[in-house]
Formats: structure tokens, sequence, C-alpha cells
């Protein structure tokens, strides 16, 4: 069973994201078109997070992804096909104790948007980004064993800042 764990934020998750970003680089090169970090660890002002380096990657085609699964076990990546988000591919590294988690998607799909706006938004605005930091420690304490309830608990927020930042960046013409 996942234990779910909160820490403070840490310039050394920044760097964990570049040593990853430099193998993953080589692995993917013939179909990478760009590379991300996302999620709580990526945006400083929101405080708290889990200590899982989250990584949008964009590929040239989505369907191609498939032929370097080999390679991306070799690094200790487990594939998880779609994992319930139509179009993309999805790796977590290190098993129960999960360092990386790999959001795949192809150019063009409307995640990739989602995922950057979202981090954008809450980069500028940190009041929002404290609040949910606040919310991860809260159900972080209240569903230390139960990963799935503190999940469910994030959702009706991460939907509102999800909302608020397509909006955000509609009005600053801000979609990558």
């Amino acid at each position: 069973m996942r234990k779910t764990e909160i820490l403070a934020w840490t310039e050394e998750w920044g760097k964990l994201f570049k040593l990853e970003e430099v193998i993953i680089k080589e692995v993917l090169k013939d179909e990478l078109i760009n590379i991300f970090h996302i999620g709580s660890t990526s945006v400083p002002t929101i405080g708290f997070a889990k200590p899982i380096i989250d990584i949008l990657i964009v590929v040239k085609d989505i369907d191609q992804v498939d032929f370097y699964t080999r390679e991306m076990v070799a690094l200790g990546y487990v594939p998880k096909g779609e994992n319930g988000i139509i179009g993309r591919r999805y790796f977590s590294k290190g098993k129960e104790n999960r360092t990386h988690h790999l959001h795949i998607f192809q150019v063009g799909n409307e995640n990739i948007n989602i995922h950057l706006q979202f981090k954008q938004y809450l980069i500028n605005h940190p009041l929002e980004a404290k609040k949910y930091g606040d919310l991860k420690v809260d159900l972080a304490k209240r569903f230390p064993n139960e990963h799935y309830k503190y999940q469910e608990g994030k959702q009706q927020f991460l939907n509102e800042i999800v909302s608020k930042a397509k909006e955000w960046a509609i009005q600053k013409k801000d979609c990558y």
C-alpha cells in the first residue's frame, strides 16, 4: 500500500528533473518535441508536494512511444499504457516509493495545455498555490494510508484551478 508523503518544497526537485530530462531526451530523441517539469514539485509557491517528479513529454507520434518501452523499462520505468487518459502514455518509476511520473502526449493533445496552464497559473497566483499546498498537507494528515481518498479530496480544488487556469490563459492568449 502506498503511503501519502508530503514534503516541504525544495530546489532539489528541479535538479532531479534536469537529470532525468537528459536521460529521457537521449532515449526519445527521434520522437521528442519538448519536455517540461510539471506538477507540484515544479511550483515553489505551493510549498509542499509528494516527492515525485512529474514530467510532461511532447512527442511527434504517440504510437511510436510504444517502441521505446523496453528502453524505458531498462531505466526503471513501469509502462502503464494510457492509465485512464486517452492519448497518453504513462510511466512510473520507483514502484511503491515512486520517484517519477511520465505523462507523454502527442503534439496538439489538449492535455498539454491543461498541464502547462495549470503550472503557470499557480506560479502567477501564489495565494492559490499556497491554498493547494495547505490542502495537500491537510489531506495527507487525514488519509496517510488511503491514497485514493487523498486524491479524491484534491479533485474539486484541482478542477476549479484548471478552469481558472484555462480562463487566465485565454485572457493572456497564452496557449502551448
